[in-house]
C-alpha cells in the first residue's frame, strides 16, 4: 500500500512533486494505492497472512529500487504487506507512530535522537557516501572560476549544502565568495542550472549525466571524492516499534537489501523499471548507473567512525552544536546474516 503523511511542509515539498508523480506516489493526502496483498501462499499451499508494516521510503531516485523490489514480491516473501508512505518529516512520524520504519539522511538522525527523539538508527542504506555532484554552466571549466558567481546548495543545512561547502572550501572559497542559493533538489535544481537562475548547482544524477549528455554543463566536482566518510543515508524505527515489533525490522531489512541486490544485479531489467517511473533520456541513465555502481555498496552495517567523522564536519559547519553519543541511538540487531 502506498499513503501520504504530510507533516511539516518544508523546503523540498515543491522539489518533489514532479518526481513524486513520476514514482506513482502522489496519491491524495490520506489516499492509498495498491501494494502488497493481505495474503501470500503458505508453504502448505494454503494462504498465510502477512504481517502489516509502514515504511517510509526515500521519494524519487533514492526510493525507486525497493519499490521495484515490491513488484518483485520480496516483501511479500518475508510475510509482510509493506504499505510505502510519503513523508516530509520522517522523525515525526516514526514518533507520532504514522510509520514504523524510515529512510532518513544520517545527520537528521543523530541530531534528532541526540537530543532526544525516541528513535534508533538500525541499518545503513543502500549507499552511505554523498551521490552528489558540483556542475556547471558552459564555460566554467574549474570550482575556482565560481568566484562571484551564483551557486545552488539545495537547502541549507542539508548534506548537499555540506558537499558544496565543502568542495569550495578545498579550493579556497567560502560560501560567502559566491552567492549562495537554496535552490531545491533533483529536477528543480537542474531547472535552475539549465534557466540561468544559477551558474553552478549541486544535484544528484541521472540530473548530472544529463547536464553532460545535452551540453547543459559539465561536472566540476563529485561529492564522494571530497567527504568519502561522510555517512548519508541510514534506516530507522522508533524505540516502541522495535520494542513491540522486532522481527518486522529484521524482515523488513532482509526485503530492502534483496531489492537493491537484485536491482544492482539486474540492470538492464532496473533500468526498464526505472524509465517507466522517471522519463529521462535512457544514455544519461546508463551513465547515471555506470558512474555510482561504486556507490551502491548494499552494506547494512553501520559504520561508527563515518559516524563521528560526519558529525565532526557538521560541527566545524556550524551546523551541529555538539558531537553525539552514536552508540545510544544505534540498534543493530536487525541487520541481516550474509
Amino acid at each position: 500500500m502506498k499513503k501520504q503523511v504530510w507533516r511539516g511542509m518544508g523546503l523540498f515539498s515543491m522539489v518533489l512533486v514532479l518526481m513524486l508523480s513520476a514514482c506513482s506516489n502522489n496519491a491524495g493526502g490520506g489516499q492509498k494505492a495498491s501494494g502488497s496483498s493481505a495474503a501470500a501462499a503458505g508453504a502448505n499451499g494454503g494462504e498465510k497472512k502477512l504481517q502489516k508494516i509502514r515504511y517510509a521510503a526515500f521519494s524519487g531516485v533514492s526510493g525507486l529500487a525497493v519499490n521495484f523490489g515490491a513488484e518483485k514480491g520480496f516483501f511479500k516473501e518475508e510475510g509482510l504487506d509493506v504499505e510505502f508512505i510519503t513523508t516530509q518529516n520522517p522523525v515525526e512520524s516514526l514518533t507520532s507512530k504514522d510509520v514504523d520504519i524510515a529512510d532518513i539522511a544520517t545527520t537528521t538522525a543523530i541530531i534528532a535522537a541526540g537530543k532526544g527523539a525516541p528513535i534508533k538508527i538500525v541499518a545503513s542504506m543502500f549507499r552511505t557516501k554523498g551521490p552528489f555532484y558540483l556542475v556547471a554552466a558552459p564555460g566554467i571549466n574549474s570550482v575556482e572560476e565560481l568566484k562571484g558567481k551564483k551557486v545552488g546548495a539545495a537547502a541549507f543545512g542539508s548534506g548537499l549544502d555540506v558537499y558544496t561547502q565543502v568542495i569550495l572550501k578545498k579550493h579556497g572559497l567560502s560560501k560567502t565568495d559566491v552567492t549562495y542559493l537554496a535552490n531545491g533538489a533533483n529536477d528543480a535544481a537542474y531547472a535552475s542550472l539549465t534557466s540561468g537562475q544559477v551558474d553552478a548547482t549541486i544535484i544528484h544524477e541521472p540530473f548530472a549525466s544529463l547536464v553532460e549528455q545535452n551540453g547543459k554543463g559539465k561536472i566540476l566536482a563529485k561529492g564522494w571524492d571530497y567527504l568519502p566518510t561522510f555517512h548519508t543515508g541510514i534506516l530507522a524505527s522508533s524505540n516502541d516499534f522495535i520494542a513491540k515489533k522486532p522481527e518486522l525490522i529484521e524482515k523488513l531489512l532482509r526485503a530492502y537489501f534483496k531489492s537493491q541486490e537484485y536491482a544492482k544485479s539486474h540492470p538492464d531489467e532496473y533500468k526498464a523499471y526505472f524509465l517507466s517511473k522517471i522519463k529521462v533520456d535512457p544514455a544519461a541513465l546508463d551513465k547515471a548507473f555506470e558512474r555510482e555502481r561504486v556507490l551502491w555498496e548494499n552494506n547494512p552495517d553501520v559504520d561508527r567512525k563515518a559516524l563521528q567523522d560526519t558529525q565532526q564536519v557538521q560541527l566545524e559547519l556550524g551546523l551541529q552544536d555538539k558531537i553525539y553519543d552514536t552508540d545510544k541511538i544505534l540498534d543493530l540487531r536487525f541487520i541481516p546474516k550474509k
